[in-house]
């Protein structure tokens, strides 16, 4: 596909004030400047310097929004709960709406005159995945595709797509609840469980935040709802008892689950009943958006998994070691586990809310417990009290080196990096996190090969 560009004149004479210049930040600043915008841009950690040869480049304290379009947060300032940031404050005090750069790109294409249609996938856990297949199933069938949002690319950093585009742009509730204008053709939500609450304050309002997702769209337009918890049924019935047409699936529903079966066999990246899931409901989202069902079997056979999602990071011995690394929750790590009768488990780091009872009833699968991370002690303390052979290592590195010597005389196959926590206490990101597990691992490999 040949990249284009936006106009350059496209935000002409609009004003944007810009807070948090980190990934998405820095790409909604680069973006609107390249479509004509006069921007004003800060960032309270690391303020920005002034361009002298960017006329229409401030970098500033936003003192006051008066007479600005909007303003765009980055995902990671709040707006509202626990404390609004002083920027969201003048903007209200201003009456200027407060965007996601998914806003602002689905407003771009519009102006830009292209009728791209758009995806939007969202849920406590899975996103990540379906998005990635829905976009390559596309990809697979000859549509011109761009794939971000919250999963790698920023929104803004998308390339502008012909008519016959799609972007799959998976949301976070943070994108979600800053929403004015977006038109999603599809949306899925695949579940909802509790996460980011002191963001949303309690589960209604993180559903609440979710639920934004089918905003602006009509009878003509599909929302796919998985209904394997409350909260999306709810949801689910609601959306219905508005005029939207409403696929509900569920990992348990026999029909839904025939139609894929035989593809799901073929796509060895895809393992366990979670997965099933996101392959279900990014197949009723290409269905919609024109893909027969041909091309999604060859979509599910080809597609090739996500880096630090249940990828195979090294096999030691004949003991597979796999990178769960970008699972940052209890729920995430529920499904790595019930795709494996014995492994032996690394988890650690910033614990969330609950921190891992919730997977008691999986723990009779952890042959032994490797722990890493500012809340390991934590973590300790829940598996001890229910038996679970378990070290606190305090690195990933000495908890690697323990798991291999573990999963050897123990005759284990499996060694799970699958954290339940966030990676912020020792690493940059989950991605950080799951690079440095497979650089162990090479070191490992490399040192006992003769």
């Amino acid at each position: 596909m040949t990249e284009r560009v936006f106009p350059s004149d496209l935000f002409a004479g609009s004003r944007f004030a810009v807070a948090g210049l980190g990934r998405n930040g820095s790409a909604v600043v680069k973006a609107l400047l390249a479509m004509g915008a006069e921007v004003l841009a800060w960032d309270d950690k690391n303020p920005p310097e002034a361009d002298p040869a960017q006329k229409r480049f401030t970098a500033a304290p936003i003192e006051t929004l008066a007479g600005f379009d909007a303003l765009i947060l980055s995902p990671g300032i709040p707006h509202l709960l626990p404390a609004p940031h002083p920027a969201a404050v003048k903007a209200r005090e201003a009456h200027v709406p407060i965007l996601s750069d998914a806003e602002i790109l689905f407003q771009a294409v519009r102006r830009a005159g292209s009728k791209a249609r758009f995806a939007a996938i969202t849920g406590t856990n899975g996103k990540s995945t379906t998005t990635a297949l829905l976009a390559h199933m596309l990809e697979k069938a000859g549509y011109p595709v761009a794939a971000g949002g919250n999963l790698g690319t920023a929104s803004l950093a998308l390339p502008l797509l012909p008519d016959n585009g799609v972007y799959v742009i998976e949301m976070s509730s943070y994108m979600l609840e800053r929403l004015h204008d977006f038109h999603a053709d599809t949306a899925c939500l695949l579940n909802l469980t509790p996460d980011h609450l002191d963001r949303h304050g309690d589960m209604a309002g993180y559903a609440a935040a979710k639920r934004h997702v089918f905003d602006n769209m009509t009878a003509s337009d599909l929302a796919v709802i998985s209904i394997d918890d409350a909260y999306c049924r709810e949801i689910a019935q609601d959306c219905a008892s508005t005029g939207l047409t409403v696929l509900r699936l569920s990992v348990d529903d026999a029909p839904s689950v025939a139609a894929i079966a035989t593809p799901m066999q073929q796509a060895p990246t895809l393992p366990g009943a979670h997965n099933l899931q996101n392959a279900l409901a990014a197949s009723a989202m290409a269905r919609h958006l024109g893909l027969d069902e041909h091309e999604i079997a060859e979509g599910l056979r080809t597609y090739q998994g996500l880096p630090h999602r249940q990828a195979l990071a090294g096999v030691i011995d004949g003991i597979r070691f796999i990178n769960d690394s970008k699972a940052t929750n209890a729920e995430a790590a529920e499904k790595a586990l019930l795709c494996y009768d014995k492994v032996i488990w690394i988890a650690g780091g910033t614990a969330k809310s609950g921190g891992i009872d919730a997977l008691a009833p999986l723990f009779g699968r952890i042959a032994k417990a490797f722990l890493i991370g500012r809340d390991a002690p934590v973590l300790q303390k829940t598996l001890q009290d229910h038996h679970v052979a378990v070290e606190n290592c305090g690195t990933l590195d000495v908890a690697t080196e323990e798991a291999l010597a573990a999963a050897r005389a123990l005759d284990v196959p499996v060694v799970l990096l699958s954290p339940a926590c966030a990676s912020f206490d020792q690493f940059a990101s989950f991605e950080a996190r799951g690079a440095h597990f497979v650089d162990i691992l090479t070191r490992l490999h490399d040192s006992e090969t003769p």
